[in-house]
């Protein structure tokens, strides 16, 4: 693994309870969920985090500015303080399962050394998913305006020998965290405050040579490797300088509360789209067994299908509520195109969706070749609020939905596989529930 530090991090003020300080990270909140979180306290890091939405695209450069502004102006007024001594940060989430059992998931807040993606003698950072430019570029605009990473990036590592769970247990048992917060989301975030160097150094020696998995936060890494640049753009940047530090929560693979939920999708604008043309077009791509009743029961069906192996999507069409499994029509269809990726890649729903699905059948067939238009639900209450004609936080609007593709949550094993192949998957294939507070901590830059 590359070197893991402690950090001199910034924090609210010292108080217990920081529920209505913290905020979701900035990508899963819309225009009017950052309102909510404004209107309980006007402190709330969204202020800061999330200048512009949708965090998308890059946003006006005022509102950068503003933010900035806003961040100097809390730590000279004393709502936020940079710690005294280099810290890393024992974190726990509690939540319950579907079924109602309580659920936890421990990890540590540090900093890990900034190198480029890919892997590296000792470990490296490993990607698992492709990104897109407009988070980049308003990410590195704020990040440039703030001269601080707001938000930390959600890494995962083997720990095959259990130490550094181990540690974390030791650390939190020991006793109560020195900050909690409840957003009212039934997730509960605490936070141990670890300053002990024998723990620290018991810690960096349990990740020593273990690669680290990007879970949550691709466009931010990228965006502190480009920070980077700017800044040797600029001058020399010594190799202890905060830039070549990147804050990140590093959690267990083995970790029994670790839990990946699917990013289905919603697609629209297509203009010769209707389900008999779908049936029509795909034929020779896709074979599809009917399915009765309601999108709860279509996920059923899906998941009681088996579990792995060659790739499978429920389909559902918005206007005449019809429903199908579909299969590929044939043995590995991806092979013949992406023949070098790894079979875990090419038999990945999400795969079979974009490259099968869309790119053969709805953009080839049903669009006159141009670009679907997508939504990312991770739920299906969610997909019916996008065909009802809901803007949320993973698109939408009126008139927008026709087809959705429901897709089983992608597995732990295909991430590793995938990432250790030095490969992407394509983007959304992974949803990390629950998501890591932004406002715990503030890695400053400078």
């Amino acid at each position: 693994m590359p070197n893991v530090y402690p950090f001199r991090a910034v924090q609210f003020a010292p108080r217990p309870d920081l529920s209505s300080f913290v905020a979701p990270p900035y990508d899963v909140l819309d225009k009017s969920a950052k309102e909510r979180m404004l209107g309980k306290n006007a402190k709330n890091i969204v202020a800061i985090d999330l200048p512009h939405t949708p965090a998308k695209e890059l946003g006006p450069p005022e509102a950068y500015g503003k933010a900035a502004e806003m961040y100097q102006a809390w730590l000279a007024d004393g709502t936020l303080k940079r710690g005294e001594k280099p810290a890393m940060f024992a974190y726990r989430q509690t939540t319950r399962t579907p079924d109602g059992k309580v659920s936890q998931r421990s990890g540590m807040a540090c900093c890990v050394e900034a190198v480029p993606f890919g892997p590296r003698e000792g470990g490296g950072i490993l990607p698992h998913e492709e990104t897109f430019s407009g988070p980049k570029e308003d990410r590195f605009a704020l990040m440039k305006a703030t001269r601080a990473q707001l938000s930390p990036i959600f890494g995962l590592h083997a720990d095959e020998r259990g130490a550094a769970t181990k540690l974390l247990q030791s650390v939190m048992g020991k006793g109560k965290p020195d900050i909690t917060a409840d957003m009212g989301d039934g997730v509960l975030h605490e936070v141990w405050t670890v300053t002990d160097e024998q723990t620290i150094r018991a810690y960096q020696q349990a990740l020593a040579g273990e690669d680290v998995f990007i879970a949550d936060g691709h466009h931010r890494y990228n965006t502190a490797l480009n920070y980077i640049k700017h800044m040797e753009g600029q001058g020399a940047v010594p190799a202890d300088h905060p830039a070549r530090r990147c804050m990140m929560v590093l959690i267990g693979m083995s970790d029994p509360g670790l839990v990946i939920w699917p990013t289905h999708r919603v697609l629209g604008g297509m203009k010769d789209y209707s389900w008999d043309a779908l049936l029509k077009s795909g034929a020779a791509h896709l074979k599809l067994e009917p399915v009765a009743g309601t999108l709860a029961d279509l996920e059923k069906a899906l998941l009681t299908k088996g579990s792995g192996g060659e790739p499978r999507v429920g389909l559902y069409d918005f206007k005449s509520g019809k429903m199908a499994v579909a299969n590929p029509a044939t043995p590995d269809p991806l092979k013949a195109r992406f023949g070098s990726k790894p079979e875990a890649w090419r038999k990945l729903d999400v795969a079979f969706t974009q490259y099968v699905i869309v790119e053969e059948v709805c953009q080839k067939a049903l669009n006159g070749g141009a670009a679907v238009k997508w939504a990312f639900p991770h739920t299906l209450r969610e997909v019916e609020e996008i065909g009802r004609g809901a803007e949320t936080g993973a698109g939408g609007g009126a008139g927008f939905a026709q087809l959705a593709v429901i897709v089983r949550p992608t597995p732990l094993e295909a991430v590793r596989d995938v990432s250790r192949a030095n490969e992407l998957m394509p983007q959304k294939s992974t949803f990390f529930y629950p998501k890591i507070a932004t406002g715990l901590f503030v890695n400053p830059l400078e």
